[in-house]
């Protein structure tokens, strides 16, 4: 009897313990402290199903009304599916939009995760709530949207040369402690200068609401030579380009089939197979192909990265072109929306120079077609950095005389080491390493450039380690940190990320990569702990 005893315990014990192993995690929640709504929530959040993903998201956001404060419509009603995928971990992801009687809610979107068994695990990005409470919608547009272009141009000051014409459409824009529709306007440009604005216009006034760049340089670009345009295909297909040059003669070629051309200010192009003509080197190249040659091998490196660590093969999956133009002007250099710039900003060498600056500009592009952060305030800086954090990736993968720097490549040429922002200690430059020190104010799109670099020292801290501010890190090295980065920036963070939903994002995404008790989520709560974001 009694050894039938200990079986019985024995076999308890052990169900009780696989129990403790599978049993759901206890859901994780991180509240706006903007909107007062869950802003990412984890956990097994629904039991096994075998519906549809859009099904299992919707009746989770019915079940969850008062939790998300949406409007009384139905959730199918309230929020748009605008992507599905499925990847390598078997999870289902969702992009959300939210709606009101409509019209998308202006940087309220969402992503869910749905595991194999069809269990929710996540939901991240803030609900706009009690939208149907608010007095300050008009829904009265006096104005139409071709006017509401006129004063976004007006505004600006000067008359842009288009390549992408501007866009109107209404939407619904948190504006403060308001809720209003307003128009928003687009206006993308290279010249006179570049530019992606964004205008918020009310429609029945006319009054320009709020406005910002999306690119943060906004100078003039000088009156130089004629430039010319190297269009490739970034991040796929990049074939090596070389270029050597002797006294008399300059050459231009890749392996492969394929032609190359060569762009001048007025779209004009010439077809080159090897040698280039000496009087289109004089007259129209100069300098150029160098940077062309530079930019283009980078691109390749940037490519081999993308492909063999990140399994990414275009920066939005779908074999887009984008036409590099280095040498362009005296901007700092940027995505204004169809085409990548790389500038000559004075004291700086030729951006495109720069490994790092490469591969930051097309982080952005990788940014802007998936978590598509804004650009201003929290989310902005969390654009910026996830910019930063993969320029260092790049530079280490490689081998390129690496290090935590940025633009110290193509910074001051006359000064030997000199950098505009470090990662490992970002006071060096001037630039906050804690949350407690954060710029606060409406300058530098509420200081998207400033307090980018609390996260990057994040970054830094997670993948080295180190002691900051009393709490000792164990870093997990380079590769682990940037797989968790970019699988947060691709599948977890949401327009209006905050620094808080940043920190939920990269433990729920080390969490699915890596186990949620493993040291990597250690490193990543510690970091986080360290520069004071909870």
């Amino acid at each position: 009897m009694k050894g039938k005893s200990i079986l019985v315990i024995g076999i308890l014990g052990a169900v009780l313990s696989f129990s403790t192993i599978f049993a759901a995690p206890k859901e994780r929640i991180t509240i706006s402290k903007l909107h007062k709504t869950p802003e990412f929530i984890s956990g097994r959040l629904t039991t096994v199903s075998d519906k549809e993903p859009q099904e299992i998201v919707f009746d989770y956001l019915d079940s969850n009304r008062d939790r998300f404060k949406f409007s009384s419509e139905k959730s199918n009603n309230s929020f748009k599916i605008l992507s599905q995928h499925k990847d390598s971990l078997g999870y289902t992801y969702l992009r959300l939009q939210q709606l009101y009687k409509g019209l998308p809610v202006f940087g309220s979107t969402q992503t869910a995760h749905i595991n194999e068994r069809g269990e929710l695990t996540s939901f991240s990005g803030a609900v706009i709530p009690n939208i149907d409470k608010q007095k300050s919608l008009k829904f009265d547009e006096k104005v139409e949207a071709k006017e509401a272009i006129e004063i976004a141009e007006k505004d600006l000051g000067f008359k842009p040369k288009y390549e992408i014409m501007p866009t109107c459409e209404l939407v619904i824009y948190p504006c403060g402690e308001k809720i209003i529709d307003v128009y928003l306007v687009r206006l993308k440009f290279a010249k006179p200068q570049t530019g992606n604005w964004y205008y918020f216009i009310d429609p029945s006034s006319g009054e320009v609401v709020h406005k910002f760049n999306s690119i943060h340089d906004r100078s003039v670009p000088s009156k130089g030579e004629g430039r010319i345009e190297l269009g490739i295909r970034a991040l796929e297909n990049i074939e090596e380009i070389n270029n050597f040059s002797s006294p008399s003669q300059y050459y231009l070629y890749r392996a492969g089939k394929k032609d190359i051309k060569i762009y001048d200010e007025e779209n004009k192009y010439f077809i080159l197979r090897g040698k280039i003509p000496k009087m289109i080197w004089k007259e129209r190249c100069n300098s150029s192909i160098n940077l062309y040659a530079s930019a283009t091998s980078y691109d390749a490196i940037i490519h081999d990265y993308c492909l063999n660590t990140l399994e990414r093969h275009s920066f939005d999956k779908k074999d887009t072109k984008i036409q590099p133009r280095p040498h362009y002007s005296s901007n700092n250099g940027g995505w204004p929306g169809y085409k990548m710039i790389y500038g000559n900003p004075e004291s700086f060498r030729e951006l495109s120079r720069g490994i790092d600056v490469v591969a930051h500009e097309l982080t952005h592009v990788v940014t802007k077609h998936r978590a598509n952060l804004i650009y201003e305030n929290e989310s902005g800086a969390i654009n910026r950095a996830m910019s930063d954090i993969f320029g260092a990736v790049v530079e280490f993968y490689a081998n390129n005389d690496p290090d935590w720097l940025l633009k110290e490549n193509i910074c001051t040429p006359n000064i030997d080491g000199d950098t505009i922002r470090s990662m490992s200690d970002p006071t060096v430059c001037g630039y906050p390493d804690h949350y407690g020190d954060r710029y606060r104010g409406a300058k530098d799109n509420g200081g998207v450039n400033r307090n980018s670099s609390i996260i990057n020292k994040a970054a830094y801290l997670i993948s080295n380690g180190g002691t900051h501010y009393g709490v000792t890190i164990n870093g997990i090295g380079m590769d682990k940190m940037a797989s968790i980065f970019y699988r947060a920036l691709t599948q977890h963070l949401t327009q209006s990320s905050t620094f808080s939903q940043l920190r939920a994002a990269l433990v729920q995404s080390a969490t699915e990569l890596y186990g949620g008790r493993g040291v990597e989520v250690q490193a990543i709560e510690a970091a986080f702990d360290s520069v004071g974001i909870q």
